[in-house]
């Protein structure tokens, strides 16, 4: 589209360089574009290296998606070099390049973070989680899905200094156990969204601990957490009346008689009803079973 309007620019007319950069081109034209076609412009003229410059240190959001999982590293400090008004980061499922070297100076000079995506990002360390914890006061989602090197006193840090946090995932975060949640919870109570999911060693006290610290809470995820058991999830029911959905596939220790408190208030469960699960079950060794009505 950009390369478009260059061409349909004539000499006669002007050239697209002549536009206001910060007031037409960054706000109004390149933001539009797929971050990887500017990449590309800036090949074009030392002009356009400059503008794209000026755009990415204005840039609010960076999605390393959009430009492909194998960023060199050196090209993603000089992206960011400048920058020091991002709000929204995602640097998901970057493990193959990703360490704290690189991670840890964006994070320093961006305040106003109140975004961050790591999910699978498995060479950083408990480092990053500290550095985002004393330069992102106004952080309101995180995903540390899968960064098992988060332990409790990273995530302690993280507690004790973004107290806004509405949505946090730590899946697959094995090193933590139910006291740092338990800490997480006291101190982030306005939690709505929490991720425990696939942690054999997340049991009913953080679950207890979050249903009575986070009344505003709306999804929790615990999938794959065996040590979960019936009586943490009538205290959710008790406390956590805004709740709309929950997870608990794989909780071998959960049964119906918890889960229907919360089926019966409209509750999203990923857990079928038993009655319903038996006859799907029977359908399934039958082959098929016409007189079997399963919206019973």
């Amino acid at each position: 589209a950009l390369w478009c309007l260059m061409m349909s620019l004539t000499p006669t007319r002007g050239c697209l360089l002549d536009l206001p950069w910060e007031d037409i081109l960054v706000p109004h034209i390149l933001c539009h574009l797929p971050l990887q076609q500017l990449l590309s412009l800036q090949r074009v003229s030392k002009s356009f290296q400059s503008l794209i410059q000026l755009y990415l240190a204005n840039m609010r959001c960076f999605d390393s998606s959009q430009i492909g999982p194998a960023i060199p590293r050196a090209a993603f400090v000089n992206l960011l070099k400048d920058n020091e008004v991002l709000q929204q980061l995602a640097l998901q499922n970057c493990s193959d390049w990703l360490t704290d070297r690189e991670l840890l100076p964006v994070i320093g000079q961006n305040h106003h973070l109140h975004q961050i995506q790591l999910k699978g990002c498995a060479q950083l360390s408990r480092h990053a989680l500290v550095a985002i914890s004393l330069s992102c006061p106004n952080l309101r989602q995180l995903s540390l899905a899968h960064c098992e090197w988060v332990d409790s006193l990273s995530l302690r840090s993280l507690a004790d200094h973004c107290k806004v946090l509405e949505a946090v995932d730590l899946t697959a975060c094995r090193q933590l156990k139910d006291e740092a949640i338990c800490y997480l919870v006291q101190k982030c109570s306005r939690l709505k969204s929490l991720s425990l999911a696939v942690n054999a060693n997340v049991g009913d006290m953080a679950v207890e601990e979050t249903a009575k610290c986070c009344p505003e809470l709306e999804h929790l995820d615990l999938t794959g957490c065996l040590r979960v058991k019936n009586d943490s999830i009538r205290v959710l029911a008790e406390y956590c009346p805004k709740l709309r959905s929950l997870k608990v596939k794989h909780c071998h220790n959960v049964a119906e008689s918890s889960l229907s408190i919360l089926r019966s208030r409209g509750v999203e469960l990923d857990v079928e009803p038993p009655l319903q699960r038996a006859l799907v079950l029977l359908q399934d060794v039958v082959g098929f079973a016409p007189f079997i009505n399963l919206q019973i």
